[in-house]
């Protein structure tokens, strides 16, 4: 009862400001359909094309005084057909862009394709105006209209918030009074129930000391729990699960290999045929990030990642050439065996056939790397007990061969058996 006030009192202020709330996203609701265009462009063609310089495409300012706005719809919308169809003006940017033909975007439709164009003129206008400096005499007229109609509807809502407050209080004053008359009587209850409570816990101290054996096997309790604590501490010595250091760059492996669905192999090419699975060099990731900015998530600029990537490789996104001041990236490692331990990648994972998931976790899932497994010994032994070999292999094919040889009298030597692999005397 005595938190009754204080609750009607929260719900009094949070039904008004719901009532504010619910009438500003009416107000603005309407405001969202006009930023589709906006949209459209910074998902599909912001990474090929920039309102005011040439890009992987050309600057789209001026594009509505160079061609009518039927035919910039039907070029959008497939510009293959209409240079398979003929048409002068597309078969000369076709020939200007190196024969390389925009992708179609049939999924739209004119009027989508239109709000587009709508919104590469404001840009146009906004860049050649330079930074704004204030509203137009012709929108002030509907700013006050809409003013005061935000004005009257408040005034509305505001009066209706004041008649619910006031009653609400109303109905928290006379519980106070209630509450205030019973007061002495529940503080009494207290102070007779917390006695109590306290010469119950004197008594059972009293009790608990007195029993010598209890004491000593309580006593022999706490030890047994302090050595079983440190034998788990000194058991966890060297074990690395969850570390997941800071990265120079923040390489998510969700956007690449869930999201985009990049095989592990294309930037770990040594997980299938070496000892160790590689870590790729910036050029690998040049193949894609020499267009792929990333800058509709950045107001048109490239990623601050990306950035990094770039000077790495001494990359000019302008001029879109190398320089000859490259950098090398220094990855920090996580996942690390002792020296005495060997693993080979490309034995677990092209003749075993192991899923890089078995031993890194969803990998696809992380934004950011670290180490899943424990990657103790115990742990290996345990995989290596209830995984099943796959025999159907070259691997197996060529120790089946060898014994066949042998039971046949012929000789063997160490290189049929794998005798020459590098791994077998160098780590």
């Amino acid at each position: 009862m005595r938190n009754i006030s204080s609750v009607l009192g929260r719900l009094a202020k949070s039904i008004s400001i719901s009532l504010v709330l619910l009438f500003a996203v009416t107000m603005t609701s309407n405001a969202q359909d006009a930023k589709e265009g906006a949209a459209l462009f910074k998902a599909n063609c912001s990474s090929c094309h920039k309102i005011d310089k040439k890009f992987t495409g050309p600057a789209l300012a001026g594009m509505s005084e160079r061609h009518d706005e039927e035919w910039l719809v039907k070029w959008i919308k497939n510009s293959g057909a209409m240079i398979a169809a003929g048409d002068p003006m597309a078969k000369q940017i076709f020939e200007e862009y190196n024969k390389v033909a925009m992708p179609a975007f049939t999924q739209f439709s004119d009027d989508q394709i239109k709000g587009i164009i709508a919104f590469v003129k404001e840009e146009e206008a906004r860049l050649a105006a330079g930074p704004a400096d204030g509203g137009a005499t012709g929108g002030a007229a509907a700013t006050n209209d809409a003013n005061n109609f935000m004005i009257i509807g408040m005034a509305a809502i505001f009066l209706l918030a004041i008649g619910v407050i006031v009653i609400l209080s109303r109905v928290t004053k006379t519980l106070e009074k209630v509450i205030a008359n019973n007061q002495a009587a529940v503080e009494a209850a207290r102070v007779r129930n917390e006695s109590v409570e306290e010469t119950g816990k004197v008594k059972f101290a009293q009790k608990f000391l007195k029993n010598k054996k209890l004491v000593g096997f309580a006593a022999l309790m706490v030890v047994g729990l302090l050595a079983v604590l440190g034998w788990q501490t000194m058991w966890n010595v060297g074990v690395h699960q969850g570390y997941k250091p800071v990265q120079p760059i923040k390489f998510s492996h969700q956007i690449h290999a869930g999201v985009n669905q990049i095989e592990c192999q294309y930037c770990h090419g040594g997980a299938y045929k070496s000892k160790n699975a590689s870590i790729p060099s910036a050029n690998v990731c040049m193949n894609c990030h020499n267009t792929i900015t990333a800058s509709d998530h950045y107001n048109g600029e490239t990623s601050p990642e990306i950035l990094k990537l770039y000077r790495a490789v001494d990359w000019d996104p302008d001029t879109r050439t190398y320089g000859d001041n490259p950098r090398p990236i220094e990855w920090v490692r996580i996942h690390n065996l002792p020296d005495f331990a060997y693993f080979n990648h490309s034995q677990h994972v092209s003749v075993a056939g192991i899923e890089c998931q078995t031993c890194h976790g969803p990998i696809e899932t992380m934004e950011e790397v670290y180490q899943y497994s424990p990657l103790t010994m115990k742990w290996c032994v345990d995989c290596h007990k209830t995984t099943e070999v796959n025999a159907d292999n070259k691997y197996y094919d060529q120790l089946i061969e060898a014994h066949e040889k042998l039971k046949k009298g012929e000789k063997m030597t160490a290189a049929m058996i794998g005798g020459l692999e590098c791994g077998k005397c160098h780590y």
